[in-house]
């Protein structure tokens, strides 16, 4: 494999890494800039508009610029906005933060798969990708629990740090690795957003953008979820989210195998029904579990969840690839955004019901989304086989 794919791979760790432990960050945050758990967590809503707005904006703007220009200056910014987070001392210092941080992570991450493109040949294209993706599977596995426990040891300030130092590394290798005039492709916000029209591609982005609501409605506030429903110390946290990551590498890996046994789409299923009926045990984990039990079953609750959530992803790729096969360069980065509003709009739900309610409802708001994702799946599929009927193929 080429090496500079290892260092794209490095940088989506990197800016996928300050997505992911937010979840692990949020209670320090909170107490450090004496706000609630609730604006904390729209620091995480901030980032995730940020990055779902900005990504198909910044790549029509600078679509035809040289691709390793746009990454160096991609990394720049979020290095920038890592730092500024750093040393804020007000909220409206980590918002900007935030803004910064999620505008330049979803500039790398569309500019990245697509440079990991051009240096590949048409063989071994997807491998590639797979390679860059691998980075932001790792963030969830490692990056998360690491900067968690960073933040623990050190503040959460110096886990800013971390991934700035990280992302500056990436960037100097990047930057003298890469070649020049790796030329992008020039196309309208227009065209970008028009492919939206074809058949089933609305559909999927909708089930994306319905799962992601509801896991971050939980994801996001794990912290609070420990400490708070489970009466786990913060401590305890970074080992959560490994623990999470863990069933993240398991599940990311083997999504691509059932996939081929038992096709997207039931997998698709599988993961949004697993979700559901773990994120329902979860309430009732917190609620009836015994003190002493709580938090043992949380943790292990976080393996199964993880295995079954982030089968989810791959499969649903393949879904939305197969609905438009020569589209494939435009629907990858939609769906992208459709996860990340549903980032957004999670972090933003879970935070309004933890100011009405206690930790443990967030499971049952989780399930509701997944049973809302399944309802349009299952239309959509039987929509897709109507067409079929219909229009069998020749």
């Amino acid at each position: 494999m080429d090496r500079r794919l290892i260092w794209l791979a490095v940088g989506a760790f990197a800016t996928s890494t300050v997505a992911f432990v937010f979840a692990g960050l949020l209670p320090l945050i909170s107490a450090s800039a004496k706000i609630s758990i609730a604006e904390a967590g729209r620091l995480m809503t901030v980032f995730s508009l940020s990055y779902a707005i900005g990504t198909p904006v910044l790549s029509t703007l600078f679509g035809r610029v040289d691709r390793r220009r746009v990454i160096a200056m991609a990394l720049l910014c979020f290095i920038s906005g890592n730092a500024l987070a750093a040393a804020s001392g007000s909220y409206l210092g980590l918002l900007g933060a935030q803004i910064v941080m999620g505008t330049a992570a979803g500039l790398f991450a569309s500019t990245a798969q697509a440079t990991a493109i051009a240096l590949s040949s048409p063989d071994h294209r997807a491998r590639a990708v797979s390679a860059v993706l691998g980075g932001t599977t790792l963030a969830v596995a490692i990056g998360a629990p690491l900067g968690a426990l960073i933040g623990n040891m050190a503040g959460w300030r110096a886990t800013y740090l971390f991934v700035a130092a990280l992302a500056f590394a990436c960037l100097a290798v990047l930057w003298l690795r890469l070649p020049h005039g790796i030329a992008g492709v020039k196309l309208s916000l227009k065209e970008r957003v028009m492919v939206i029209g074809r058949p089933g591609v609305l559909p999927s982005l909708i089930v994306t953008f319905l799962y992601l609501t509801g896991g971050f409605a939980v994801i996001c506030y794990f912290g609070p979820l420990a400490t708070e429903g489970a009466g786990m110390p913060v401590a305890l946290v970074p080992a959560m989210l490994l623990v999470f990551g863990l069933g993240a590498v398991i599940g990311n890996y083997s999504s691509g195998q059932l996939a081929d046994r038992l096709g997207a789409t039931r997998v698709v299923t599988l993961s949004l029904t697993g979700s559901m009926v773990i994120c329902v045990l979860l309430t009732l984990i917190l609620e009836f579990a015994p003190a002493n039990l709580a938090g043992p079953l949380l943790i292990a609750l976080m393996l199964p969840w993880g295995i079954v959530g982030w089968m989810f992803p791959p499969a649903q790729a393949s879904r939305l690839v197969a609905a438009a096969p020569e589209l494939a360069s435009l629907t990858m980065p939609l769906n992208v955004s459709a996860m990340y509003f549903g980032i957004a709009l999670g972090s933003f739900v879970g935070g309004q019901a933890l100011e009405l309610a206690p930790p443990a409802e967030l499971g049952l708001i989780a399930a509701v989304f997944s049973l809302a994702a399944l309802g349009v799946l299952a239309a959509s599929t039987r929509q897709a086989s109507r067409r079929e009927i219909r229009y069998p193929a020749e």
